[in-house]
Protein backbone atom coordinates (compact mmCIF):
# COMPACT_ATOMS: atom_id res chain seq x y z
CA UNK A 1 0.00 0.00 0.00
CA UNK A 2 1.17 3.51 -0.84
CA UNK A 3 1.07 5.28 2.54
CA UNK A 4 1.54 8.68 0.90
CA UNK A 5 -1.85 8.22 -0.73
CA UNK A 6 -3.55 7.12 2.49
CA UNK A 7 -6.17 9.49 3.89
CA UNK A 8 -5.85 9.36 7.68
CA UNK A 9 -9.47 10.47 7.96
CA UNK A 10 -10.38 7.03 6.64
CA UNK A 11 -8.76 5.48 9.72
CA UNK A 12 -10.90 7.70 11.94
CA UNK A 13 -14.00 6.60 10.02
CA UNK A 14 -12.89 2.97 10.25
CA UNK A 15 -12.45 3.24 14.01
CA UNK A 16 -15.96 4.66 14.38
CA UNK A 17 -17.48 2.02 12.09
CA UNK A 18 -15.79 -0.85 13.93
CA UNK A 19 -16.74 0.44 17.38
CA UNK A 20 -20.36 1.26 16.47
CA UNK A 21 -21.08 -1.50 13.93
CA UNK A 22 -23.48 0.97 12.33
CA UNK A 23 -23.05 3.52 9.56
CA UNK A 24 -25.56 5.95 11.06
CA UNK A 25 -24.08 5.82 14.58
CA UNK A 26 -20.53 6.06 13.20
CA UNK A 27 -21.56 9.13 11.15
CA UNK A 28 -22.93 10.82 14.27
CA UNK A 29 -19.78 10.00 16.26
CA UNK A 30 -17.35 11.54 13.75
CA UNK A 31 -19.59 14.40 12.61
CA UNK A 32 -20.11 13.31 9.02
CA UNK A 33 -23.26 12.78 7.01
CA UNK A 34 -24.51 9.24 6.56
CA UNK A 35 -23.78 9.27 2.79
CA UNK A 36 -20.21 10.47 3.43
CA UNK A 37 -19.68 7.71 5.99
CA UNK A 38 -21.12 5.12 3.57
CA UNK A 39 -18.69 6.38 0.93
CA UNK A 40 -15.80 6.01 3.40
CA UNK A 41 -16.89 2.43 4.13
CA UNK A 42 -16.89 1.60 0.39
CA UNK A 43 -13.34 2.98 0.04
CA UNK A 44 -12.17 1.02 3.06
CA UNK A 45 -13.67 -2.20 1.70
CA UNK A 46 -11.79 -1.68 -1.57
CA UNK A 47 -8.50 -0.88 0.16
CA UNK A 48 -8.67 -3.88 2.49
CA UNK A 49 -10.40 -6.27 0.12
CA UNK A 50 -12.79 -7.19 2.93
CA UNK A 51 -16.45 -6.22 3.54
CA UNK A 52 -15.63 -5.25 7.18
CA UNK A 53 -19.32 -4.86 8.07
CA UNK A 54 -21.99 -7.25 6.80
CA UNK A 55 -25.75 -7.07 7.31
CA UNK A 56 -27.20 -9.80 9.53
CA UNK A 57 -30.90 -9.48 10.05
CA UNK A 58 -31.78 -5.91 11.14
CA UNK A 59 -28.23 -5.04 12.12
CA UNK A 60 -24.64 -5.27 10.95
CA UNK A 61 -21.80 -7.42 12.26
CA UNK A 62 -18.02 -7.20 11.95
CA UNK A 63 -16.09 -9.64 9.83
CA UNK A 64 -13.19 -11.57 11.42
CA UNK A 65 -10.76 -9.14 9.74
CA UNK A 66 -12.65 -6.18 11.24
CA UNK A 67 -12.60 -7.74 14.72
CA UNK A 68 -8.81 -8.20 14.42
CA UNK A 69 -8.37 -4.56 13.45
CA UNK A 70 -10.20 -2.97 16.40
CA UNK A 71 -7.48 -3.03 19.07
CA UNK A 72 -4.42 -2.16 16.93
CA UNK A 73 -6.38 0.57 15.12
CA UNK A 74 -7.44 2.21 18.39
CA UNK A 75 -3.85 2.04 19.67
CA UNK A 76 -2.47 3.50 16.44
CA UNK A 77 -4.89 6.43 16.49
CA UNK A 78 -4.03 7.12 20.14
CA UNK A 79 -0.34 7.33 19.20
CA UNK A 80 -1.09 9.63 16.27
CA UNK A 81 -3.16 11.94 18.47
CA UNK A 82 -0.32 11.98 21.00
CA UNK A 83 1.99 13.47 18.38
CA UNK A 84 -0.06 16.66 18.43
CA UNK A 85 -0.74 16.92 22.16
CA UNK A 86 1.86 18.19 24.63
CA UNK A 87 2.83 15.51 27.12
CA UNK A 88 1.47 16.24 30.58
CA UNK A 89 3.70 16.07 33.65
CA UNK A 90 2.15 14.77 36.86
CA UNK A 91 4.72 15.21 39.65
CA UNK A 92 2.90 12.93 42.08
CA UNK A 93 3.12 9.92 39.75
CA UNK A 94 6.18 10.75 37.64
CA UNK A 95 9.25 8.49 37.58
CA UNK A 96 11.29 11.11 35.69
CA UNK A 97 15.07 11.40 36.17
CA UNK A 98 16.46 14.93 35.88
CA UNK A 99 20.12 15.55 35.14
CA UNK A 100 21.56 18.68 36.77
CA UNK A 101 24.97 20.31 36.83
CA UNK A 102 26.22 22.85 39.39
CA UNK A 103 29.38 23.67 41.38
CA UNK A 104 29.67 22.45 44.95
CA UNK A 105 28.94 25.79 46.65
CA UNK A 106 25.59 25.96 44.82
CA UNK A 107 24.93 22.28 45.60
CA UNK A 108 25.16 23.06 49.33
CA UNK A 109 22.66 25.91 49.03
CA UNK A 110 20.12 24.58 46.57
CA UNK A 111 20.03 20.79 46.90
CA UNK A 112 18.87 20.30 50.53
CA UNK A 113 15.65 22.35 50.17
CA UNK A 114 15.18 21.21 46.57
CA UNK A 115 15.37 17.53 47.51
CA UNK A 116 12.86 18.13 50.33
CA UNK A 117 10.48 19.91 47.96
CA UNK A 118 10.77 17.22 45.29
CA UNK A 119 10.16 14.48 47.86
CA UNK A 120 6.96 16.21 48.96
CA UNK A 121 5.58 16.83 45.47
CA UNK A 122 7.13 14.07 43.37
CA UNK A 123 8.39 11.13 45.47
CA UNK A 124 9.17 9.08 42.35
CA UNK A 125 11.37 11.74 40.74
CA UNK A 126 15.15 11.32 40.87
CA UNK A 127 17.75 14.10 40.63
CA UNK A 128 21.16 13.21 39.18
CA UNK A 129 23.87 15.84 39.70
CA UNK A 130 26.58 15.45 37.08
CA UNK A 131 30.27 16.42 37.50
CA UNK A 132 30.74 20.15 36.96
CA UNK A 133 31.71 21.41 33.50
CA UNK A 134 31.96 25.04 32.42
CA UNK A 135 30.63 26.49 29.15
CA UNK A 136 33.90 25.64 27.37
CA UNK A 137 33.51 21.96 28.25
CA UNK A 138 29.81 21.68 27.36
CA UNK A 139 29.88 19.30 24.41
CA UNK A 140 26.76 18.80 22.24
CA UNK A 141 26.43 15.24 23.57
CA UNK A 142 26.56 16.44 27.19
CA UNK A 143 24.10 19.27 26.49
CA UNK A 144 21.54 16.80 25.12
CA UNK A 145 21.57 14.97 28.46
CA UNK A 146 21.40 17.94 30.84
CA UNK A 147 18.07 19.32 32.09
CA UNK A 148 19.38 22.25 34.13
CA UNK A 149 22.65 24.04 34.93
CA UNK A 150 23.34 26.52 37.73
CA UNK A 151 26.50 28.56 37.34
CA UNK A 152 28.21 31.89 37.79
CA UNK A 153 29.28 32.05 34.16
CA UNK A 154 30.55 34.99 32.15
CA UNK A 155 29.74 33.03 28.99
CA UNK A 156 26.42 31.43 28.14
CA UNK A 157 26.10 27.70 27.64
CA UNK A 158 25.43 27.17 23.90
CA UNK A 159 21.82 26.22 23.27
CA UNK A 160 20.68 27.16 26.79
CA UNK A 161 18.48 29.97 28.13
CA UNK A 162 19.82 31.99 31.09
CA UNK A 163 17.87 33.28 34.10
CA UNK A 164 19.24 35.07 37.18
CA UNK A 165 18.78 33.07 40.39
CA UNK A 166 20.50 34.90 43.26
CA UNK A 167 23.37 37.22 44.19
CA UNK A 168 26.41 36.39 46.30
CA UNK A 169 29.81 37.79 47.29
CA UNK A 170 33.20 36.44 48.35
CA UNK A 171 34.56 36.53 51.86
CA UNK A 172 37.38 35.11 53.98
CA UNK A 173 37.05 31.82 55.84
CA UNK A 174 39.48 31.03 58.69
CA UNK A 175 39.30 28.52 61.50
CA UNK A 176 38.28 29.65 64.95
CA UNK A 177 41.42 30.40 66.95
CA UNK A 178 43.54 31.20 63.88
CA UNK A 179 46.61 33.08 65.21
CA UNK A 180 46.24 35.91 62.66
CA UNK A 181 42.47 36.21 63.03
CA UNK A 182 42.40 39.77 64.39
CA UNK A 183 44.58 41.03 61.51
CA UNK A 184 43.22 39.13 58.50
CA UNK A 185 41.17 42.17 57.54
CA UNK A 186 44.43 44.06 56.95
CA UNK A 187 45.76 43.81 53.40
CA UNK A 188 49.35 42.92 54.32
CA UNK A 189 48.35 40.09 56.68
CA UNK A 190 45.70 38.84 54.26
CA UNK A 191 48.21 38.58 51.41
CA UNK A 192 50.99 37.05 53.52
CA UNK A 193 48.89 34.31 55.14
CA UNK A 194 48.82 30.94 53.36
CA UNK A 195 45.73 30.52 51.16
CA UNK A 196 43.83 27.59 49.71
CA UNK A 197 43.02 28.52 46.12
CA UNK A 198 40.10 26.84 44.34
CA UNK A 199 40.84 25.81 40.76
CA UNK A 200 37.94 23.86 39.30
CA UNK A 201 37.70 21.65 36.24
CA UNK A 202 38.73 23.54 33.10
CA UNK A 203 40.17 26.50 35.06
CA UNK A 204 43.80 27.55 35.18
CA UNK A 205 43.61 29.90 38.15
CA UNK A 206 41.24 30.76 40.96
CA UNK A 207 39.05 33.70 39.81
CA UNK A 208 40.01 35.43 43.07
CA UNK A 209 43.60 35.70 41.87
CA UNK A 210 42.47 37.32 38.62
CA UNK A 211 40.51 39.84 40.72
CA UNK A 212 43.52 40.51 42.98
CA UNK A 213 45.75 40.97 39.95
CA UNK A 214 43.45 43.75 38.79
CA UNK A 215 44.26 45.48 42.10
CA UNK A 216 48.00 44.87 41.50
CA UNK A 217 48.42 42.55 44.48
CA UNK A 218 49.01 38.82 44.89
CA UNK A 219 48.33 36.47 47.80
CA UNK A 220 50.48 33.57 49.01
CA UNK A 221 48.94 30.33 47.75
CA UNK A 222 49.98 27.30 49.77
CA UNK A 223 47.51 24.80 48.32
CA UNK A 224 45.05 24.47 45.46
CA UNK A 225 41.85 22.43 45.78
CA UNK A 226 39.31 21.46 43.09
CA UNK A 227 36.25 22.62 45.06
CA UNK A 228 35.20 25.18 47.64
CA UNK A 229 33.98 22.47 49.99
CA UNK A 230 37.40 20.80 50.03
CA UNK A 231 39.02 24.19 50.56
CA UNK A 232 36.79 24.89 53.57
CA UNK A 233 37.55 21.51 55.11
CA UNK A 234 41.28 22.22 54.75
CA UNK A 235 40.84 25.65 56.31
CA UNK A 236 39.03 24.10 59.29
CA UNK A 237 42.00 21.77 59.88
CA UNK A 238 44.90 24.19 59.41
CA UNK A 239 46.13 27.79 59.59
CA UNK A 240 45.38 28.29 55.90
CA UNK A 241 42.59 30.63 54.85
CA UNK A 242 40.37 30.75 51.77
CA UNK A 243 38.22 33.24 49.92
CA UNK A 244 34.95 31.54 48.97
CA UNK A 245 31.29 32.46 48.31
CA UNK A 246 29.76 33.95 51.44
CA UNK A 247 26.49 32.01 51.36
CA UNK A 248 28.35 28.70 51.50
CA UNK A 249 30.49 29.78 54.46
CA UNK A 250 27.44 31.03 56.37
CA UNK A 251 25.80 27.62 55.89
CA UNK A 252 28.86 25.60 56.99
CA UNK A 253 30.64 27.91 59.45
CA UNK A 254 29.18 26.42 62.62
CA UNK A 255 29.64 22.79 61.56
CA UNK A 256 33.25 23.35 60.48
CA UNK A 257 34.24 25.82 63.20
CA UNK A 258 34.93 28.70 60.83
CA UNK A 259 35.08 32.46 61.23
CA UNK A 260 33.80 34.77 58.49
CA UNK A 261 35.71 37.97 57.73
CA UNK A 262 35.36 40.69 55.11
CA UNK A 263 38.34 40.90 52.70
CA UNK A 264 40.51 44.03 52.88
CA UNK A 265 39.55 44.81 49.25
CA UNK A 266 35.83 44.96 48.46
CA UNK A 267 35.12 42.01 46.13
CA UNK A 268 31.75 43.36 45.03
CA UNK A 269 29.08 40.80 44.19
CA UNK A 270 28.33 38.24 41.52
CA UNK A 271 25.21 36.50 40.23
CA UNK A 272 24.39 32.83 39.93
CA UNK A 273 22.32 31.87 36.88
CA UNK A 274 20.03 29.00 36.00
CA UNK A 275 20.37 27.62 32.46
CA UNK A 276 17.94 25.27 30.72
CA UNK A 277 17.99 23.89 27.15
CA UNK A 278 16.14 26.00 24.62
CA UNK A 279 14.55 22.78 23.38
CA UNK A 280 12.87 22.36 26.80
CA UNK A 281 11.40 25.86 26.95
CA UNK A 282 7.78 24.63 26.85
CA UNK A 283 8.32 21.15 28.33
CA UNK A 284 5.99 20.83 31.37
CA UNK A 285 8.51 18.72 33.32
CA UNK A 286 11.30 21.25 32.75
CA UNK A 287 8.99 24.12 33.71
CA UNK A 288 8.12 22.31 36.95
CA UNK A 289 11.79 21.74 37.83
CA UNK A 290 12.79 25.32 37.00
CA UNK A 291 9.95 26.64 39.14
CA UNK A 292 11.06 24.48 42.06
CA UNK A 293 14.66 25.72 41.78
CA UNK A 294 13.58 29.36 41.43
CA UNK A 295 11.42 29.07 44.56
CA UNK A 296 14.34 27.61 46.52
CA UNK A 297 16.62 30.44 45.33
CA UNK A 298 14.01 33.06 46.24
CA UNK A 299 13.86 31.60 49.76
CA UNK A 300 17.59 31.99 50.46
CA UNK A 301 17.90 34.12 53.56
CA UNK A 302 19.03 37.74 53.42
CA UNK A 303 21.53 39.55 51.26
CA UNK A 304 24.96 38.08 50.50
Amino acid sequence: MNLAALDLNLLVALDALLSQASVSRAAKRIGLSQPATSHALRRLREMMDDPLLVRVGAGMELTPRAHALRAPLAETLAHVRGLFVAEDFEPATSQRRFSLMMPDHVFDLILPPLVAGVAAQAPGVRLDVRPWRGPGQMTPDLARNIDLVIACADDDFPGFHRRTLFRDTDTIAARKGHPALPRLGELQTFLATGHVAVVGYGQRVDPIDTWLEEHRVARRIALTAPSYLQALHMVSLSDLIAVVPRRQIVMLAQALGLEILAPPIDPGSFEEYMFHPLTAQTDPASIWLRTMVAEVAAGLAGNP
